[in-house]
């Protein structure tokens, strides 16, 4: 086996130096490592999305280093010009990783010197560890995408309540077991997803408040430093408002990816049970919505079909978006303090769900701000299945007959109806009469039949919460107040 190419540059205008390794360990080694532990080693094709956090984080270290006295004027205006060209040059392209680099922080170390040479270059590793460098800048990764997917939600909610206020009034079926239970406003349903995804905006505020309040920066590799740093004003250019209380805590913990992990996870379901209802509603035998079709698709062999592939990339991808949490915290449940390798693994799952939901929430709303509902078809089926069963019992505990009775009063006009093949609201005065004393005179004024109507069922749900339509109304104010 032949021995592996030197892929480290020389450093421009330094002849004299030695060419810098790109590793940021190797000085107790007398060999480098074998090519097999450096495949397994190297994590630049996923973490390089974190160059720019990670030169934010030199400039607000160089900060501290001149502050306390360990760069002069001279390097430190250098130091920042160097840095400055680097995070150009990484934007723009013309800087990336090479096969030699272990990791993002190896590689623009290895940039800097290329600019600056060695000897000031290297200065800027004085101070701070890669364990303290990742825990900090994986955090302020994940707390600008945090905002990046707060907002994709709350387009997503605003589809919701949109469509909501578009449908003021319209009935529709409302379920439970999947089986008909009492008329609702498809507005009151609408909001029903919208809710869930609201709480999941408060999770992520929640959260960034948390991490915001603890940059691991001056950790070090888990000790702490000798070196008269100051934790707070790096976390304060970095747009903490507080620095770590332990630094073994700041180096090692995870916790905050692994919440992070089940937000998105719980973002994944809440969509997708709104999917899942889209593709029931969208089959011939419910009929209650139309895909516009530009958010749906058709068949190779099947002219006919119009597929709701987006409800169903939701369904799927929440699956995949609870493996990542899973996935996460099996590889933290077991690791002893303070900073072990396998905390390489703790970035692509989060990377993952990131992606996923930044391409399928976009997609999703648009699907739902789009939707076409039938809701002649859902006012048809409304009241079907017996729905208005509960309104003849509360009408029976308004009279003052007990809930116990009024439930088994309300229970035999539906045996009569199934015996006969009819609704409930086909049941004469006579047989109502039949059923109970209490159900005679039905038909008159403030009768037993004023409640069989779904429009006097949903009104008369006018409690906070309820589906009457003033309610619903103030609901979506509410909800909008929220986001």
């Amino acid at each position: 086996m032949t021995d592996s190419p030197d892929l480290t540059p020389a450093v421009p205008g330094s002849a004299d130096v030695e060419p810098a390794d790109s590793r940021l360990w190797g000085g107790r080694f007398a060999s480098g490592p074998s090519p097999e532990l450096t495949e397994l080693s190297r994590s630049t094709h996923f973490d390089w999305r974190l160059a720019p956090y990670d030169l934010a984080g030199s400039r607000a270290h160089a900060r501290v280093l001149h502050a306390a006295g360990l760069l002069s004027d001279e390097d430190y205006a250098a130091m920042t010009e160097g840095i400055a060209a680097l995070d150009g040059d990484v934007r723009s392209g013309a800087f990336r990783p090479e096969p030699g680099d272990e990791d993002v922080h190896s590689a623009l170390e290895r940039g800097l010197m290329e600019r600056l040479g060695a000897d000031l270059g290297g200065r800027l590793r004085a101070g701070r560890s890669r364990n303290d460098q990742v825990a900090t800048l994986f955090r302020a990764y994940l707390r600008d995408h945090a905002r990046q997917v707060a907002s994709l939600v709350r387009e997503l909610v605003e589809a919701i309540a949109g469509q909501a206020e578009r449908h003021l009034g319209a009935p529709m079926p409302g379920r439970t077991h999947l089986q008909h239970a009492q008329p609702v406003l498809l507005s009151h349903h609408l909001l029903a997803h919208a809710w869930p995804l609201v709480r999941d905006l408060d999770r992520l505020r929640e959260w960034d408040a948390r991490v915001g309040a603890e940059s691991p920066y001056g950790s070090g590799a888990l000790a702490g430093s000798s070196l008269g740093l100051d934790p707070e004003a790096v976390a304060a250019d970095l747009g903490f408002t507080g620095s770590a209380a332990n630094s073994i805590d700041g180096t090692s913990s995870r916790d905050f990816v692994s919440e992070f992990a089940f937000v998105t996870a719980q973002i994944g379901v809440d969509v997708s049970r709104l999917a899942e209802e889209i593709i029931i509603w969208n089959t011939k035998e419910f009929d209650f919505v139309t895909l516009h079709d530009g958010y749906s698709t058709g068949s190779s062999i099947m002219p006919q079909k119009k597929n709701p592939d987006i409800a169903e990339l939701a369904r799927g991808k929440a699956g995949r978006l609870i493996g990542n949490v899973s996935g996460l915290l099996a590889t933290l449940k077991a690791l002893p303090l303070a900073y072990n390798r396998d905390l390489q693994e703790d970035k692509e799952p989060v990377f993952d769900s990131i992606d996923t939901l930044e391409v399928l929430l976009p997609a999703f709303t648009g699907m739902v701000a789009t939707l076409e509902f039938n809701t002649t078809r859902m006012a048809e089926l409304a009241p079907q299945g017996f729905a208005l069963a509960t309104d003849i019992a509360e009408w029976l505990v308004r009279e003052g007959v007990p809930f116990r009775v009024a439930h088994e009063l309300s229970g035999a006009c539906v045996r009569v109806c199934e015996e006969r093949g009819i609704e409930l609201w086909d049941l004469s005065d006579e047989d109502f009469a039949a059923i109970s004393p209490h159900l005679a005179g039905a038909s008159e004024p403030g009768g037993v039949r004023e409640v069989l109507t779904v429009a006097g069922s949903i009104a008369s749900r006018d409690g906070r919460g309820g589906t009457a339509q003033a309610r619903v109304t103030e609901q979506l104010a509410e909800l909008r107040s929220r986001i």
